[in-house]
């Protein structure tokens, strides 16, 4: 259950609270340099950091008299989140030591100039060597410096509730093997159980963020074979075949009513409600949904469900004909970063490392739903006993993708989140969307740095 925290919370809904929130949370007047100011998410389901920060401001004061790790927890979606950190991250002052940073603004906030290069910081560091080379890719820019360590990482496929399944007649394991038969069990379910269960979410529109654009969008486009940055042109890919097929899944989605209706789904926190309150209430079915979403129903959890494990499986995300490998997933991952402002970079890093201890490594896999990224983790008896559902997520990492980590790609996460929206509410044909973006993300980069399929 959640605890009291000893130290301020920042609250943040929407932009404009933002900025009382950074103003709120921030000290006046010059740094105290025995003070490492540390910022994070802590929101909805999510509240594996507050508790790994609580160990270890514990643990790091009580072993350095003196020193003080000041914790700003931010309650707010990751779109706030980051407008947060950014406004602090404006002032040197404001700025923060340490930042719980997605892995996907790394080369934005370098750009930016809001973070400090680790590399000779990260290559003394004694337990380095246990990182994998995935963990590198993610946590370094396109100028080659490393700017974080990561936390841990993760992979995306359908979760679903055997017993509505089964109620509905389908057969269990449930192992679909192309989109068509994702949707035909979705059809089945709406059939047999009526309007008392949701079929199927999947993450679409504004509101829901990243959500959207990564576990909803993305993942649908990776099962195309399509993708949305060419590498070897280094162009964004717009008019792509796979882009308009992915945006058509969305539409039969809604246009059948095969899923939330559009307002539930364009409830910023629908996540939240998927998780804790419509998965355990038999409410819904099944859902295209992170690795992490054990952290809602763990001991540890908000609202824990210990019937959890006898109820709900995870399939992989088939491809859309079925077609070689098969299965398609896509992986984000968390790191801490040191802010470029940091008044004492050599005990910040102290702090960071000591947060990226194997103990925490594993304490953090285990509570926060993740795939780790340091080998003796991946490995360590305590991490395999206790992790739910670790070896079904492990085997994901193969086939998996990531974002393009460019720093126009959280523009462009916006208007791709802005088509899905338009379809879901029948403002656009899936043509019709696939067309507006493509205009969009022409008027983001360029003309010169978008290619067609």
């Amino acid at each position: 259950m959640r605890t009291e925290r000893p130290f301020t919370t920042c609250a943040a809904a929407a932009a404009s609270a933002v900025l009382l929130a950074a103003t709120g949370c921030s000290g006046e007047g010059d740094r105290d340099p025995d003070t490492v100011r540390v910022v994070y998410q802590n929101y909805g389901t999510f509240i594996a950091m507050d508790t790994l920060m609580q160990k270890v401001k514990e643990e790091f004061e009580a072993d350095n008299p003196g020193t003080t790790v000041e914790l700003n927890a931010v309650e707010a979606p990751p779109e706030d989140f980051q407008t947060q950190v950014n406004l602090m991250n404006g002032s040197p002052s404001e700025a923060p030591d340490l930042i719980y940073q997605d892995t996907f603004t790394i080369n934005q906030d370098a750009d930016a100039g809001y973070l400090m290069p680790l590399d000779d910081h990260f290559a003394s560091w004694d337990e380095a060597e246990h990182f994998t080379e995935q963990e590198a890719e993610a946590v370094t820019s396109l100028d080659g410096d490393r700017y974080g360590v990561m936390l841990g990482t993760d992979v995306r496929g359908l979760w679903y509730n055997t017993e509505l399944l089964e109620e509905a007649g389908l057969e269990v394991p449930w192992e679909p093997g192309s989109w068509e038969e994702v949707l035909e069990a979705a059809r089945t379910v709406d059939a047999e159980l009526g309007d008392e269960v949701v079929p199927m979410n999947v993450y679409s529109g504004t509101p829901a963020g990243e959500m959207a654009a990564l576990q909803g969008f993305q993942m649908l486009l990776g099962g195309t074979g399509d993708t949305l940055f060419d590498e070897d042109s280094e162009q964004w890919v717009v008019d792509s075949a796979g882009f308009t097929e992915s945006l058509e899944f969305v539409h039969t989605l809604f246009d059948e009513e095969l899923t939330l209706d559009a307002q539930d789904a364009l409830d910023a926190n629908i996540g939240t409600l998927n998780n804790e309150e419509r998965f355990p209430s038999g409410e819904l079915a099944i859902s295209l949904e992170g690795s992490w979403a054990t952290q809602s129903w763990i001991e540890e959890a908000n609202q824990p469900w210990p019937e959890w494990e006898e109820t709900m499986d995870f399939v992989p995300m088939p491809t859309q004909e079925g077609q070689a490998p098969g299965i398609t997933s896509m992986s984000g991952g968390w790191a801490l970063s040191m802010g470029a402002h940091a008044t004492d970079p050599d005990l910040a890093w102290e702090v960071m490392t000591h947060a990226l201890t194997q103990e925490h490594a594993v304490k953090f896999a285990v509570e926060g739903g993740q795939i780790p990224v340091r080998e003796d983790v991946a490995e360590d008896p305590g991490f395999l006993e206790a992790a739910p559902m670790a070896e079904e997520t492990a085997e994901l990492v193969e086939v998996t993708g990531f974002r393009p980590a460019y720093s126009e790609y959280p523009q462009v996460s916006l208007a791709i989140q802005e088509a899905m929206e338009a379809v879901m509410l029948g403002e656009a044909s899936p043509q019709e969307a696939a067309q507006a973006y493509a205009e969009e993300v022409e008027g983001i980069v360029g003309p010169d740095q978008v290619t067609g399929s």
